[in-house]
């Protein structure tokens, strides 16, 4: 074989091993939730942990069904806060401040963290939202829902999660 034919077979094969790296590996129940840490936006640093059970929620503030549930993650924290359980809203939007402008105008009471392409691509790939993983004290994935949904549609699902980790 010549030489530039080995040199363009190595080039492709890079770069084949490259993109498959960088697509998105498709989640489902019971796979183990990748680990991340981020500032949010609060200013304080968050880090999923395993130990607590952990609603992840991919947002925008241009969704309208991810801005309708806000308020029913504050009271799922509230509620279940002190017993082990994490709401972490992952911000899609294009930058900071847009985020932090809708932070003005709408309370939380969790964790919000500014998400990426990379972060996105680890559960998934993020392409429609909202998403919300449920994520178990042992770090696996409970449930998975997409699109627009009831905002208490995950609700049994954290009850009973909590139940297993201990009393209420």
């Amino acid at each position: 074989m010549s030489r530039v034919f080995v040199a363009a077979l190595a080039l492709l094969l890079g770069l084949a091993a490259n993109a498959s790296a960088q697509t998105p590996v498709k989640l489902k129940v019971g796979d183990a939730a990748p680990q991340f840490s981020r500032g949010d936006l609060q200013g304080r640093p968050f880090d999923l942990r395993r130990g607590k059970i952990v609603l992840i929620d991919f947002w925008a503030s241009w969704c309208p069904p991810c801005i309708i549930a806000i308020p029913h993650l504050n009271q799922l924290q509230k509620k279940y806060g002190a017993r082990g359980f994490q709401v972490v809203g992952v911000s899609m939007d294009d930058s900071a401040n847009i985020t932090k402008e809708t932070m003005q105008k709408i309370r939380f009471d969790y964790p919000v963290v500014l998400g990426d392409a990379k972060l996105g691509n680890l559960y998934g790939g993020v392409l429609g939202l909202p998403l919300q993983f449920l994520v178990g004290a042992d770090g696996k994935i409970l449930a998975i829902r997409s699109g627009d949904f009831p905002p208490t549609a995950l609700d049994k699902e954290i009850a009973a999660a909590l139940k297993k980790i201990g009393p209420s």
